[in-house]
């Protein structure tokens, strides 16, 4: 979608819908109070009557409303005022875009309330996700395409003061990068499996790659991981014909000698579980084992489009988990890349494997924070549900960093604890460790595993597999934590307010 900003008057816009915001169903916000005599009294009039309801994101169109040049008047529910902020208003204007969009509507507009006006990077940016999320379609696969025949292209924001519009779009450039980077993310992890294959998803980073010479990505080679002592990530992908690939993306928008941010995101493009085979029930959700590595693509393409002054390194272990005669066995040992051993107890842990010695990998760009993005475990689902990431590490500042990044953008993230106690449930009779800790604690231990291998830096590990994806009807991945990741680097870069 196309985004304006501009100063005027209400009752001077010219658009197919103006959008004007309500509080608590009967309330007019201050865009209302400021319109002509004739058009205030009619709107007062409706809201009267009660036919707009008290819940927050109901909507209700008006038609032929006197003294204005908007065609029609789209009257928004913006819930508690005491508790209005960016987010509500995000989430009702998603709404009403996605309204817009169905019903033939090109271009609308929206008077941002007065009591945003303090907290406009906020609000111009959320809007803008929350609009591009209602209009994303992902129907790449569909011989039929079931999309809008003149869908929303257009939206004006409208302010009153000229020093508010450099923060609105600064605002919109930031949140429409957001939006794009997830949109690419939720299309790599929605394909199906036997499209995104861990060859595909190495073109796509090339392809990311041609976008700038700031941005170079390359994929290393089943042989060339094999020199590297990738014994972990080389078991996995034995039980599958398609090779594996370590790929590399290396952002260098900052100075040549600034250490990088490193985001570390697991790509398995399918995972049956291996020999230790999943239940049939759901399995092909796991298409979505990938959304990690999507999200490190998505964060990558959101630093190319905003020009970031920062050094970033994006590495995807990816790999299919698949049963075969050559497939990891239960009680199989491997050697990782750092030269530690591995009993693995349970093939469908592989994620750790793939991911630890790509986590050792990560040591040779000398980085100032390695985060690793992983649907690692289960228990995070059961732990903390589908809407919050499991965050564990070893650094409390980095850690706390991204808890703020998530709260500040409404990608939320939850610490759990992580000590010697739990990493004593990896001890192995045979290896160094295993590659699980039993029943209890799965997500803490998980990250234990991982921790062995980021001993030589500062690193963070979110488990996304609660809010990586949807299920049910509204199945398909979210994109998640693509703002998480990208508010992190804007702040690291002080171009976050």
């Amino acid at each position: 979608m196309h985004y304006l900003t501009k100063i005027s008057a209400a009752e001077n816009i010219a658009t197919q819908c103006l959008i004007l915001g309500v509080f608590d169903g009967k309330q007019p916000g201050s865009s209302i109070v400021k319109l002509p005599a004739m058009a205030r009294k009619q709107v007062l009039a409706t809201l009267k009557k009660g036919d707009l309801g008290d819940k927050a994101a109901h909507t209700l169109l008006l038609y032929s409303v006197p003294g204005i040049k908007a065609e029609r008047i789209l009257l928004l529910n913006l819930g508690d005022k005491k508790a209005f902020d960016s987010k509500k208003m995000a989430s009702a204007m998603g709404t009403a875009v996605d309204l817009l969009n169905k019903n033939s509507t090109r271009d609308c507009a929206v008077i941002i309330p007065d009591e945003l006006i303090d907290a406009l990077y906020p609000a111009g940016r959320d809007l803008a996700i929350a609009a591009e999320e209602q209009v994303y379609q992902f129907d790449q696969c569909k011989s039929k395409k079931n999309r809008p025949g003149k869908p929303l292209g257009k939206m004006t924001l409208v302010v009153t003061e000229r020093k508010q519009l450099n923060t609105l779009k600064k605002a919109l450039k930031h949140g429409t990068a957001i939006a794009s980077g997830m949109n690419l993310a939720k299309d790599l992890a929605n394909l199906p499996g036997n499209i995104c294959t861990p060859t595909y998803l190495a073109d796509m980073a090339k392809r990311l790659g041609r976008k700038t010479t700031k941005l170079k990505a390359t994929a290393l080679t089943e042989k060339q991981m094999q020199r590297l002592g990738m014994g972990a990530l080389l078991s996995v992908s034995r039980g599958s014909r398609e090779p594996a690939k370590l790929i590399v993306l290396e952002y260098r928008g900052g100075k040549e000698n600034s250490r990088p941010v490193v985001l570390v995101g697991k790509g398995l493009t399918f995972d049956a579980g291996g020999i230790s085979i999943k239940p049939s029930a759901g399995m092909d959700e796991m298409k979505y084992d990938m959304c990690g590595g999507a999200s490190v693509l998505g964060t990558l393409q959101a630093c190319v489009d905003l020009d970031l002054p920062i050094n970033v390194i994006g590495i995807v272990p990816s790999s299919e988990n698949l049963p075969d005669g050559e497939a990891n066995k239960p009680g199989d040992i491997v050697t990782s890349m750092a030269g530690l051993t591995i009993e693995i107890l349970n093939t469908d842990a592989e994620g750790r494997l793939i991911l630890c010695d790509a986590l050792t990998y990560a040591e040779r760009f000398k980085p100032a924070a390695v985060i690793d993005i992983a649907t690692l475990t289960g228990a995070c689902v059961v732990a903390l549900g589908h809407h919050t990431t499991g965050l564990l590490g070893n650094d409390d500042k980095l850690a706390d960093e991204l808890l703020q990044a998530g709260e500040d953008i409404h990608d939320p993230a939850w610490r759990l604890p992580m000590n010697d106690d739990y990493r004593k449930q990896l001890d192995s009779n045979f290896a160094d460790m295993a590659n699980i800790g039993g029943k209890g604690a799965g997500t803490i231990t998980a990250a234990c595993f991982l921790g062995e291998f980021t001993k030589k830096y500062k690193w963070a590990h979110l488990d996304i597999a609660g809010t990586a994806w949807k299920s049910g009807s509204d199945k398909g991945a979210t994109g998640r934590p693509v703002p998480l990741l990208t508010q992190m680097l804007l702040k690291r870069c002080k171009l976050a307010e």
